[in-house]
Protein backbone atom coordinates (compact mmCIF):
# COMPACT_ATOMS: atom_id res chain seq x y z
CA UNK A 1 0.00 0.00 0.00
CA UNK A 2 1.42 3.40 -0.91
CA UNK A 3 2.29 5.97 1.74
CA UNK A 4 -0.44 8.29 0.48
CA UNK A 5 -3.16 5.64 0.84
CA UNK A 6 -1.93 4.75 4.34
CA UNK A 7 -2.13 8.40 5.39
CA UNK A 8 -5.55 8.73 3.83
CA UNK A 9 -6.82 6.12 6.24
CA UNK A 10 -5.70 7.91 9.42
CA UNK A 11 -8.21 10.75 9.75
CA UNK A 12 -11.32 8.60 10.19
CA UNK A 13 -10.06 6.52 13.13
CA UNK A 14 -8.47 9.54 14.77
CA UNK A 15 -11.61 11.67 14.51
CA UNK A 16 -13.63 8.74 15.81
CA UNK A 17 -11.23 8.23 18.72
CA UNK A 18 -11.36 11.94 19.57
CA UNK A 19 -15.17 11.87 19.51
CA UNK A 20 -15.36 8.76 21.67
CA UNK A 21 -12.86 10.25 24.13
CA UNK A 22 -14.88 13.47 24.33
CA UNK A 23 -18.11 11.53 24.88
CA UNK A 24 -16.45 9.39 27.57
CA UNK A 25 -15.15 12.43 29.38
CA UNK A 26 -18.53 14.16 29.18
CA UNK A 27 -20.29 11.04 30.47
CA UNK A 28 -17.84 10.72 33.35
CA UNK A 29 -18.26 14.41 34.21
CA UNK A 30 -22.04 14.13 34.07
CA UNK A 31 -21.96 11.04 36.31
CA UNK A 32 -19.88 12.96 38.85
CA UNK A 33 -22.21 15.97 38.62
CA UNK A 34 -25.33 13.94 39.39
CA UNK A 35 -23.62 11.99 42.15
CA UNK A 36 -23.57 8.61 40.43
CA UNK A 37 -19.77 8.53 40.70
CA UNK A 38 -17.72 9.73 43.66
CA UNK A 39 -14.48 10.97 42.17
CA UNK A 40 -12.78 12.29 45.30
CA UNK A 41 -10.12 9.57 45.09
CA UNK A 42 -10.12 9.23 41.32
CA UNK A 43 -10.21 12.86 40.20
CA UNK A 44 -7.21 12.10 38.01
CA UNK A 45 -9.43 10.00 35.71
CA UNK A 46 -11.34 13.05 34.51
CA UNK A 47 -8.09 14.95 34.03
CA UNK A 48 -6.51 12.05 32.15
CA UNK A 49 -9.55 11.82 29.87
CA UNK A 50 -9.23 15.55 29.19
CA UNK A 51 -5.57 15.13 28.20
CA UNK A 52 -6.39 12.15 25.98
CA UNK A 53 -9.27 14.07 24.35
CA UNK A 54 -7.12 17.13 23.72
CA UNK A 55 -4.27 15.03 22.32
CA UNK A 56 -6.50 12.98 20.05
CA UNK A 57 -8.25 16.11 18.81
CA UNK A 58 -4.91 17.73 17.96
CA UNK A 59 -3.65 14.64 16.13
CA UNK A 60 -6.99 14.25 14.31
CA UNK A 61 -6.78 17.88 13.18
CA UNK A 62 -3.25 17.35 11.90
CA UNK A 63 -4.21 14.16 10.03
CA UNK A 64 -7.25 15.88 8.54
CA UNK A 65 -5.13 18.80 7.39
CA UNK A 66 -2.61 16.46 5.75
CA UNK A 67 -5.41 14.56 4.03
CA UNK A 68 -7.40 17.73 3.30
CA UNK A 69 -10.55 16.37 4.93
CA UNK A 70 -13.53 18.61 5.66
CA UNK A 71 -14.12 16.74 8.90
CA UNK A 72 -10.97 18.36 10.27
CA UNK A 73 -12.39 21.81 9.64
CA UNK A 74 -15.54 20.78 11.46
CA UNK A 75 -13.43 19.68 14.44
CA UNK A 76 -11.57 22.98 14.61
CA UNK A 77 -14.18 24.83 16.75
CA UNK A 78 -13.67 22.26 19.51
CA UNK A 79 -10.16 23.60 20.07
CA UNK A 80 -11.43 26.82 21.68
CA UNK A 81 -13.38 25.13 24.49
CA UNK A 82 -10.56 22.66 25.06
CA UNK A 83 -8.11 25.53 25.53
CA UNK A 84 -10.44 27.53 27.81
CA UNK A 85 -11.65 24.58 29.90
CA UNK A 86 -8.75 24.43 32.40
CA UNK A 87 -9.31 28.12 33.17
CA UNK A 88 -13.10 27.83 33.51
CA UNK A 89 -12.78 26.41 37.01
CA UNK A 90 -14.70 23.60 38.61
CA UNK A 91 -17.99 25.41 39.05
CA UNK A 92 -20.53 23.04 37.54
CA UNK A 93 -22.51 25.42 35.34
CA UNK A 94 -19.51 27.19 33.83
CA UNK A 95 -17.49 24.00 33.40
CA UNK A 96 -20.42 22.16 31.78
CA UNK A 97 -21.22 25.10 29.49
CA UNK A 98 -17.66 25.42 28.22
CA UNK A 99 -17.21 21.65 27.83
CA UNK A 100 -20.61 21.24 26.19
CA UNK A 101 -19.90 23.95 23.64
CA UNK A 102 -17.48 21.55 21.93
CA UNK A 103 -20.15 18.89 21.39
CA UNK A 104 -21.51 20.24 18.07
CA UNK A 105 -18.00 20.30 16.60
CA UNK A 106 -17.36 16.67 17.54
CA UNK A 107 -20.77 15.56 16.27
CA UNK A 108 -20.35 17.38 12.95
CA UNK A 109 -16.81 16.06 12.48
CA UNK A 110 -17.96 12.49 13.14
CA UNK A 111 -20.83 12.76 10.66
CA UNK A 112 -18.59 14.25 7.96
CA UNK A 113 -15.82 11.74 8.56
CA UNK A 114 -18.09 8.71 8.39
CA UNK A 115 -20.01 10.00 5.36
CA UNK A 116 -16.83 10.52 3.37
CA UNK A 117 -15.29 7.14 4.10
Amino acid sequence: MSDRRRRARMALPLITAAGVSYASNAAFGAAVAVGAVDNRRIRWVHHALYIVTSSLTTVALAASAIERRAAGLALLPAVGPLIVLPYAGGQLRRHAAVAGSAAPAYATALVLAWRSR
